[in-house]
């Protein structure tokens, strides 16, 4: 049986849009899938909003940390397949560029961790969050990507990542 396709999502502090990528990448991709996120200038800790909706989605928060992306290019490190981007370059945010051989991928987003108010907008923010990301990883698993080729893969992850919500 071959092994898993690994899967890093990046951001910039890794305390939200990345968390919620590798969130949906564990659960519906398992099995299928190992997914991992890092951040460039990682916050420290996950966002409350992410811990919350990861919560309320009846995922256990624990295994989820702000991490850096200095983990993933280590000797040591997992083999990474697949890299994945979730910065809203678009929105001027700069995106970190993840050295090494594997298929890279963007699939750009508004950062929930930007908006302001109350916690209910806050959480809204953080869901609209999750059902983009969501609908990019159903896309993600419905691909036989594990038999694609290395040009139709990067093709049809572009395609994903210009899917709704794209920033």
């Amino acid at each position: 049986m071959p092994s898993p396709f690994s899967v890093l999502v990046l951001c910039t502090g890794n305390s939200a849009r990345s968390i919620l990528g590798e969130a949906i990448l564990r659960q519906r991709g398992a099995g299928r899938i190992i997914a991992y996120s890092a951040g460039s200038k990682p916050k420290g800790e996950p966002h409350p909003g992410a811990l919350r909706l990861l919560a309320r989605k009846g995922i256990d928060t624990a295994p989820f940390r702000s991490k850096s992306w200095n983990e993933f290019t280590a000797s040591d490190a997992p083999r990474i397949d697949l890299a994945i981007t979730v910065c809203g370059n678009a929105a001027g945010e700069a995106c970190p560029v993840f050295l090494g051989a594997p298929l890279k991928a963007h699939w750009g987003l508004p950062d929930p961790a930007d908006v302001t108010g109350s916690e209910a907008e806050v959480d809204a923010a953080f869901e609209q969050t999750w059902h983009w990301l969501d609908l990019r990883v159903k896309e993600f698993l419905a691909l036989p990507f594990e038999s694609m080729d290395r040009a139709e893969l990067i093709a049809a992850l572009a395609q994903i990542g210009q899917m709704e919500g794209a920033a």
